[in-house]
């Protein structure tokens, strides 16, 4: 299912406001699910890199959220451990869609209610019409406890594996599992 640019969610607030409480939600939904969180503050990230220094003193598996569509129109959010490395040249055959490039942050904010660098797994709380296929690494859930923006970047959650799957089905978002080594061995591209 694909939806295009137009919203009711109103105007897209400023990436770095943060008056809305985003978190909110997140933190009640999981509550009402009965899963374990825990919530870091810290200087706003936009990048992996800039978050790097606080996620070594968390062990676990960090993460790293990307929003894309594909040719037809058909939106993708991708989850994918900080270290992967993604070959998204390959990720369209793994899934079964069009060739994905990057969406603006209009659509973001229509599509999943959150601004640039705030994008995470939570979004998907946003989007009960579940508009957005949702794309898991492998690698990611190799680990037990996964962090994610609460759709904000000056915080970081902590959740088990178990807890970001039952906030998916409780979504209807199945994941498509993916794993990156393989695309990466079958591109030519991985590095040892």
């Amino acid at each position: 299912m694909a939806i295009d640019d137009a919203g009711d969610r109103g105007p897209m607030p400023s990436p770095d406001d943060f008056s809305r409480k985003p978190e909110l939600a997140v933190f009640a939904a999981l509550d009402r699910l009965g899963v374990h969180h825990t919530t870091h503050h810290h200087a706003p990230t936009h990048t992996v890199e800039d978050g790097r220094e606080m996620k070594a003193a968390l062990p676990g598996g960090h993460s790293k959220n990307l929003f894309m569509k594909d040719k037809k129109g058909a939106l993708v959010l991708v989850s994918a451990w900080a270290e992967s490395r993604l070959e998204l040249n390959q990720l369209h055959k793994q899934i079964g869609c069009q060739r994905l490039s990057f969406t603006g942050a209009d659509l973001l904010w229509s599509a999943l209610g959150v601004t640039p660098g705030s994008v995470s797994a939570f979004a998907l709380l946003n989007d009960p019409a579940r508009a957005v296929r949702f794309v898991i690494d492998a690698a990611l859930l190799g680990f037990d406890t996964l962090y994610f923006h609460p759709l904000r970047n000056d915080m970081t959650t902590a959740l088990p594996r178990e807890g970001l799957v039952a906030l998916h089905r409780h979504t209807g978002h199945e994941p498509s599992v993916v794993d990156f080594t393989r695309l990466q061995r079958e591109d030519g591209s991985a590095h040892g």
